[in-house]
């Protein structure tokens, strides 16, 4: 039979394990979901960058009618 003393003892380890490795856990899961956040942003800011490339170009290939120019090109 165990002592009151080292039961409480061993309830103290158990519960300061836990919540170190609990917290080492959740660091890592937090830092994980950031990272796959931020990639996700990533593609969506190079998708933006290229859709954004894409309509300077046309912009730049296609003659207005406002721009003043008087030969169209």
């Amino acid at each position: 039979m165990t002592t009151p003393m080292r039961s409480s003892r061993w309830g103290y380890v158990r519960i300061i394990t836990g919540t170190i490795l609990g917290g080492i856990l959740g660091f890592y899961a937090m830092h994980r979901a950031e990272l796959k956040y931020k990639e996700m942003w990533n593609e969506r800011l190079k998708k933006y960058e290229e859709e954004l490339k894409m309509k300077q170009s046309t912009e730049m290939h296609t003659p207005t009618v406002l721009s003043g120019d008087p030969l169209p090109r």
